[in-house]
């Protein structure tokens, strides 16, 4: 009965090899590709946290009548003109402090001017403006600028015919108090004293997350291991080829 002396040798064709390298290869390119963009995102979050982080240590600029995400978020300013209480919103809202809401308030600047001014949070229970609102007169506020957050939050849309709000979206608070003239940003308020200690101001999270380092490194990894698979298979094809082809005998 004729039994193999050596197991055989399996050989890959040199079309299925070139396959092989060339698909290997698009898919350690892609994850370069992902890994080296990433990069530029860690150089780009780093420059944004560094202006961001000069922009609320400097002192407060006249707040002014536009403004853009990547020129004025976050930037600090100051403001004076009349609240106009009767016309303030409440938004829904969790902080460090518990649940409750917002408090956004327009302010009516001495050039007619209207700024949506985020006075600060008050709890559930205080939400009755009479607990909180200050007299009427001018007054000068200072704060960061906070751009408009239009729609509503995850999974719940403003509604300002029941006058439920969710988010600060500037353009559809000013249409529904019937406001002309509106920035197209809103004033988070810094903290200062009112009546009862409310609104509480200066509440405002400034927090970007930077994890672009770590999944640079996890896309460059990835090449490196899928390159390494490829010259072991390389390697191993290449071995198969020059090993002599298998003899048997007969016992």
């Amino acid at each position: 009965m004729p039994a193999p002396e050596d197991a055989p040798v399996r050989r890959v064709s040199t079309g299925g090899l070139v396959a092989l390298n060339l698909a290997g290869l698009a898919v350690v390119a892609v994850l370069a590709g992902l890994g080296t963009w990433q990069v530029q995102r860690l150089a780009w979050k780093r420059d944004l946290i560094e202006r961001v982080e000069t922009r609320i240590h400097a002192a407060p600029a006249p707040a002014p009548a536009t403004a853009t995400a990547e020129a004025d978020a976050y930037r600090r300013v100051a403001a004076t003109g009349v609240f106009l209480h009767d016309r303030a919103t409440l938004v829904q809202a969790v902080t460090a402090l518990g649940g409750g809401f917002w408090v956004l308030t327009p302010l009516r600047a001495g050039d007619g001017r209207t700024i949506l001014v985020n006075r600060g949070f008050v709890p559930s229970d205080r939400r009755d403006p009479a607990a909180w609102a200050p007299a009427s007169g001018p007054v000068t506020i200072a704060g960061l600028i906070r751009m408009s957050e239009p729609g509503g939050a995850f999974l719940r849309s403003n509604d300002p015919a029941a006058n439920r709000w969710y988010s600060r979206d500037v353009a559809a608070i000013a249409a529904a108090r019937g406001l002309p003239e509106v920035a197209p940003y809103f004033i988070d308020a810094e903290a200062a004293p009112g009546p009862g200690g409310l609104p509480v101001g200066g509440l405002t999270v400034v927090d970007f997350p930077n994890n672009h380092l770590v999944y640079a490194i996890t896309w460059f990894v990835l090449a490196a291991m899928t390159l390494a698979a490829l010259a072991l298979a390389d390697l191993q094809a290449l071995r198969a080829r020059s090993a002599p082809p298998a003899r048997s005998r007969s016992v």
